[in-house]
């Protein structure tokens, strides 16, 4: 955890001005509350279900501060706030999960992220997802594409989902394991693990700034039965969804068309 304090980031291009661009805002908050999240970890001082509550009030206060007074005009969705219906007729939206893994950080692992996505009609544009105990932050404008295959597919500690199983069985792929939706997703732009198949339901907020990314890095991203996705609509609810390398869209597409 040492190291992760010295929080070694890309140059976030932030002057501190609210005429900051809108990808460089979203990597200041992101990279700022991850700092905050970690400072409340502080020498295990609070623990558990406590320090979840507490790092995602905490997180959630300081993004929607930062939002007010940078982006005044622009709706927002976020996990820890209550759902404005004012932003279905909005064009700018900014998608926010302030503590992606509550889970994993107040269990005190690496395997949490903040999530930060300005969608435009429907659609990410200028996104981050901080890992702030890697000290790592990914953002659109920035990512590199993927080097090299890893013939790895990344699935949850509590299990891997039928849908994910299914495709490592079909494709010879092997299991890599760990936390946060925004932690999975990273792997696959990292280069860590090939692909992301979630199929088990979640939120806008848990995979807009990561689906984001990962399409600027040049990364197939579509639900399962290959369609498009789509944001800032009327419930949050997204059911499943797909992240993978572009050459694996097909085979992959075609071993969850035997199931879904």
């Amino acid at each position: 955890m040492a190291s992760s304090l010295l929080y070694v980031y890309r140059d976030l291009g932030w002057s501190g001005s609210s005429t900051m661009t809108d990808v460089d805002l979203a990597a200041a908050i992101a990279v700022g509350a991850g700092r905050i999240l970690v400072a409340a970890r502080h020498d295990a001082l609070l623990t558990g279900r406590r320090l979840g509550d507490l790092g995602d009030s905490l997180a959630q206060d300081w993004i929607a501060g930062v939002l007010a007074a940078h982006r005044p005009k622009d709706a927002v969705l976020s996990e820890e706030a209550t759902d404005s219906r004012a932003r279905l007729d909005a064009q700018r939206v900014w998608i926010i999960d302030p503590l992606d893994g509550t889970r994993e950080y107040a269990a005190g692992t690496a395997d949490w992220a903040v999530h930060v996505a300005l969608t435009v009609n429907g659609q990410p544009t200028d996104c981050a997802v901080s890992l702030p105990e890697r000290g790592e932050v990914f953002r659109t404008d920035t990512v590199d594409t993927p080097a090299h295959a890893a013939g790895a597919l990344v699935m949850s500690r509590f299990g891997g989902s039928y849908e994910s199983m299914w495709v490592a069985a079909r494709l010879g792929l092997r299991a890599i394991v760990m936390g946060s939706a925004g932690a999975k997703a990273m792997a696959v732009v990292r280069g860590d693990a090939d692909a992301y198949i979630h199929g088990s339901g979640q939120y806008e907020w848990d995979n807009c700034a990561p689906v984001g990314v990962a399409r600027a890095a040049g990364l197939h991203c579509s639900r399962l039965d290959g369609s498009p996705l789509r944001y800032n609509r009327p419930s949050p609810y997204m059911s499943d969804f797909l992240i993978c390398r572009p050459e694996l869209a097909e085979p992959i597409l075609r071993s969850l068309a035997e199931i879904v």
